[in-house]
């Protein structure tokens, strides 16, 4: 099955709601492997909120840090250290999607970094969404994960802007799967809206690594 991980180009991106519209699509599991900050109220709670099959299985969080930081800080204010080693996907039979915490290059200790939780064998969703200075972090990201030879789509969070996204595709020829717009609320029936758009897109994503992997 499919392992796919959601990043995005800064913090506050949508990263979340991409990634409940994804679990949303596919009936997939979901997994976020570092939270920091608002332990009443996670990441995994959210999907939970908004996400309307019952097939999935939202899976326990490896480090759960109390301050709202990059995870390295947060980390030392919590007194441990990150230890990539023990960050272990969850078994699961189903589809799973993996959501990261900021941008690819958050430190998670004085070595390692969110991009290196990301395995060769992941498709990568990226989330970009147009503040000054995106292009440059989309850019940067998108180079990153290319180099590194990931599989790699990018889904735009928010209003349009034709020409920053027009110069992102030209300049990288990326896949672009769709956007999530403004929205007044995203609950269950707005995920359920998007995921049933993005949902032939995510099977093609699928069957593509099906065919190269032969399975």
């Amino acid at each position: 099955m499919k392992r796919i991980f959601i990043t995005g180009i800064s913090t506050e991106v949508g990263k979340t709601i991409t990634s409940s519209i994804v679990v949303e699509a596919l009936k997939a599991d979901y997994w976020k492997p570092i939270q920091a900050g608002d332990l009443n109220h996670t990441d995994s709670h959210k999907i939970g909120e908004l996400i309307s099959n019952t097939e999935s299985v939202i899976h326990p969080t490896t480090y759960e840090l109390k301050s709202p930081m990059s995870p390295h800080a947060a980390a030392e204010i919590d007194g441990i250290e990150i230890d990539i080693n023990k960050i272990l996907e969850p078994h699961t039979a189903n589809n799973l999607i993996i959501e990261g915490a900021g941008g690819l290059l958050v430190p998670l200790n004085n070595k390692d970094t969110i991009l290196d939780l990301i395995k060769p064998t992941y498709h990568v969703i990226v989330v970009s969404r147009h503040y000054l200075g995106s292009i440059n972090h989309t850019l940067l990201t998108l180079e990153k994960l290319q180099d590194k030879g990931h599989d790699v789509s990018v889904i735009f969070s928010g209003d349009p802007h034709p020409t920053t996204e027009s110069i992102i595709t030209k300049k990288t020829e990326i896949n672009v799967l769709g956007r999530i717009s403004e929205e007044k609320r995203f609950n269950k029936r707005v995920i359920l809206k998007y995921a049933t758009e993005f949902k032939p897109k995510l099977i093609d994503i699928i069957k593509k690594d099906q065919l190269n992997t032969g399975t």
